[in-house]
């Protein structure tokens, strides 16, 4: 059979060279699955299809791969290169089996017989087409997808074989498997079973389920007992028959449900291939195995990304689908849903969600029933925890309704692990930053609409990079396990209970999620570059110490790491000036002394947002140069003290989780002495007398300015009034912030951000602070003087001056 397939593979595979295209899952095989060139190599796929076997030659010679069309010598036996789970399907009569049995155990007998051989089985899957197909179809009884005849596949390969996927999978070591189970037939039927099962998951993670009939899964809907519960009550709350409440229930699904087209995804992803290239210089992809492997193994994986643009919709979906797997359903805001693009966004997946269910029951009744049925059916789910656009940079304080119907969809008994993946989306350009900055001054929310789609697009130029970062994902299962050991009480397939646990467990997962988040960080060009010009004060320094600051802030990352998953840029700091100056995102002005990098008035503005992506990653490097700028001489334990007493603080704003503070501080100290910038002397700290040195540590210092002069006005303005009332005291900040933003030249937009101040707020009382007084209002509490006496201290006198002048006026 072999030979005959082998010649047949050899014909076509220039034949279907004009209708054959393909991607391969990894793009880089042999180091990506560490594939070793020392060691015999053998693959097994799925179908004996010499089209397959034409493919799978052509990617294998495109990778330096071994010749699946070869033979392999094993000790004293020699088999094909490729072994075949089953035939392709004969027109009349049985199929035969094939003889990969025989050939593993062959395969697995030579091993036994010859100690020092050690070959490789690399299942490689390979996909003709996305389309999952319809439930209950003709196809799916007959089970023709699998393994098709050859008239049957001659139409799917002129159909589909410009969107297939060569898949290669980690490699099976026959040795281990061998020595630990033996050379038996029962053993290589297993070998077999295990990659029947595994080809039959990669599928399923490449198409996704198949799509149900529109009104079928509507009718299913209508007829589930909670949702015939919730019609039943809105019948009776608005005095209406119960047809009229199914019929607004109906129209609410038709508002919320995605449409899911297949052709769609394919026009997007050749739209998007477009205008990525036209976009951006390139997109950065890390962690993508940890999605495969978890999509591969049967989770349902719901992904979190952090929401920094509406292009994160599009680029997140198409990096996901460009790894081989089913782009996931998309959670959009309803006021994506205008024409034309709601209509694009509803057949690539996305399903609409009102910004408020506050008031309408039914509402929430048949959006939560969606939600339940899309876990249900095994669909993976993005959505946005953040609930908008971050117009800071800075990650937003989570929205907990979504995942706490993910909790729930999970409490009505979903049969499968239930996988939550953080992701970190950066850009070196976000296209509305500047409609950002003028809502953070007091412009009205823009209203998306297709002109303003039409005048994005006329402004289309290279962007610079942008970075999609896979997180460390959480076990959803596995977290319920651990802070609510008994929430499999709380499983109801019907209407599960709200069990007391829900709400606080759901608050701390969402900030886990955004810790994750941040520890995925994307360092690149334009956020550092931010990061050292906007602590000058005019936003300028000299090409060379520019260069220097980079370098130094690259080499801190890597020698004091905040987490291991943080992204580094390619190049050192000299290649992020070029980058920079090629992307106009800063100045260059050139005179007899030198060359100047520097930033425009409105440029800076601009930037404090790219910079305050990556703040959290320099906060406490920056506090520990602060102290020591501000107090001359401390030791490790009392620089530790500072950040114990903040960090509470930064963790609420920051979402700042080091694994271990003590260890991060020492290691930051260290290489800071190391740098010369810090001295140590009879255990105490100094900072360096050195000018140059001095410099770069006043920059790394200026990361924490803005932080603690707003814990500053927050707990003086507390300190004077002693009680007030909540509102009052975050009013009461963000005007004293306004007034120090004029009085002190600072121009950072999210400086006196109500947010920022709400957050703090309530960190202070959450961390035990601040506490409620006998009539509800806000008072220090018994370690707040220390607090207070510590972020003072860390206070620029002349900030510090201003500060205490105005609320002692107040």
């Amino acid at each position: 059979m072999f030979s005959r397939l082998k010649w047949f593979a050899s014909i076509l595979q220039w034949l279907l060279w004009p209708f054959v295209k393909y991607r391969i899952i990894p793009a880089q095989p042999v180091s990506s699955l560490e594939l070793r060139a020392d060691k015999p190599l053998f693959y097994i796929t799925r179908v004996a299809s010499a089209s397959d076997l034409a493919t799978l030659k052509r990617a294998c010679a495109e990778q330096g791969l071994p010749d699946p069309t070869a033979y392999v010598t094993i000790g004293d036996i020699t088999l094909p290169r490729t072994l075949f789970l089953e035939r392709s399907a004969v027109l009349w009569g049985r199929n035969r089996p094939t003889l990969a049995l025989q050939q593993g155990q062959k395969l697995l007998q030579a091993h036994l017989s010859h100690p020092d051989q050690s070959a490789q089985l690399v299942p490689v899957a390979i996909c003709w087409g996305r389309a999952p197909g319809k439930e209950a179809s003709v196809k799916a009884i007959l089970g023709e997808k699998t393994a098709p005849g050859w008239l049957h596949k001659l139409f799917v390969v002129l159909i589909s074989g410009r969107h297939t996927l060569v898949q290669f999978s980690k490699a099976v070591s026959l040795r281990q498997m061998a020595d630990q189970y033996g050379a038996t037939e029962e053993t290589a039927h297993k070998l077999l079973r295990v990659a029947r099962f595994h080809f039959y998951r990669q599928q399923l993670a490449a198409t996704g389920p198949r799509q149900p009939n529109r009104t079928a899964l509507f009718n299913a809907l209508l007829g589930s007992e909670s949702l015939k519960k919730a019609i039943a009550d809105e019948a009776r709350r608005k005095n209406i028959s119960l047809a009229d409440a199914r019929e607004e229930a109906k129209k609410l699904l038709e508002e919320i449900a995605a449409d899911y087209r297949e052709s769609t995804l394919r026009v997007g992803e050749r739209l998007l291939s477009w205008l990525w290239k036209k976009l951006y210089t390139g997109i950065k992809i890390n962690n993508a195995e940890l999605i495969r492997d978890l999509a591969q193994r049967g989770h349902e994986v719901v992904y979190l990304p952090c929401h920094r643009s509406h292009m994160d919709y599009l680029l997140l979906s198409y990096v996901i689908y460009q790894q081989g797997l089913a782009a996931p359903h998309i959670a959009a805001g309803i006021n994506l849903n205008f024409w034309p693009i709601g209509k694009f966004f509803r057949r690539g997946g996305a399903f609409f969600i009102r910004r408020s269910f506050s008031g309408h029951k039914l509402y929430s009744a048949v959006f939560r029933e969606y939600l339940s049925q899309l876990f249900r059916k095994g669909y993976a789910v993005k959505y946005y925890s953040e609930g908008g656009r971050s117009r800071t940079g800075r990650l937003l304080q989570p929205k907990t309704g979504m995942l706490a119907m993910t909790v729930q969809a999970l409490l009505r008994g979903i049969d499968r692990p239930v996988t939550l993946v953080p992701v970190y989306l950066g850009y070196e350009h976000v296209m509305e930053v500047n409609t950002y900055l003028r809502e953070l001054k007091g412009s009205a929310k823009t209203k998306e609409s297709a002109l303003g789609i039409l005048k994005a697009a006329r402004q289309l130029r290279d962007y610079g990079f942008g970075y999609v970062n896979f997180g460390e994902p959480i076990s959803l299962n596995g977290y319920l396990q651990q802070h609510a050991p008994d929430w499999r009480q709380s499983v109801n397939p019907i209407e599960p209970q709200k069990p007391v646990w829900l709400n606080p467990l759901v608050a701390k997962l969402a900030n886990d999620v955004m810790i994750r988040v941040n520890q995925s960080a994307a360092l690149n060009a334009i956020n550092l570059i931010a990061t050292c010009l906007l602590a000058t004060e005019q936003h300028v320094l000299t090409r060379s110490a520019l260069i220097r600051q980079l370098n130094l802030y690259l080499q801190l990352q890597q020698a004091a790491p905040y987490h291991a998953a943080v992204t580094f840029p390619e190049g050192d700091g000299e290649a992020l000036v070029q980058h920079a100056l090629a992307l106009h995102k800063v100045q260059l002005q050139q005179d007899g002394f030198g060359d100047l990098i520097m930033l425009s008035a409105e440029s800076a503005v601009i930037m404090s947002y790219y910079r305050n992506n990556i703040s959290h990653l320099f906060i406490v490097p920056a506090l520990l140069s602060t102290a020591l700028l501000q107090h001359q001489s401390l030791t490790s334990v009392q620089l530790l003290n500072i950040c114990q007493q903040l960090l509470p603080l930064l963790e609420h704003e920051l979402f700042l989780e080091p694994a271990d503070l003590k260890q991060y501080i020492e290691q930051t100290l260290q290489f800071l002495q190391q740098q010369q910038l810090l001295e140590l002397t009879q255990q105490h700290y100094h900072c360096t007398k050195r000018p140059d040195k001095l410099a770069q540590l006043k920059l790394l210092a200026h990361n924490s300015h803005d932080i603690v002069q707003r814990y500053a006005i927050v707990l003086n303005l507390l300190q004077q009034q002693q009680q007030i009332e909540r509102s009052a005291l975050e009013l009461g900040s963000q005007r004293l912030a306004q007034r120090l933003l004029t009085m002190h030249g600072i121009d950072a937009p999210e400086y006196h951000d109500k947010q920022l101040f709400a957050t703090l707020v309530n960190a202070l009382k959450d961390a035990g602070y601040t506490a409620d007084s006998s009539d509800g209002k806000l008072e220090p509490a018994s370690n707040f003087e220390p607090l207070l006496v510590t972020v003072n201290g860390l206070v620029q006198p002349e900030v510090l001056q201003t500060i205490r002048q105005i609320t002692a006026d107040s």
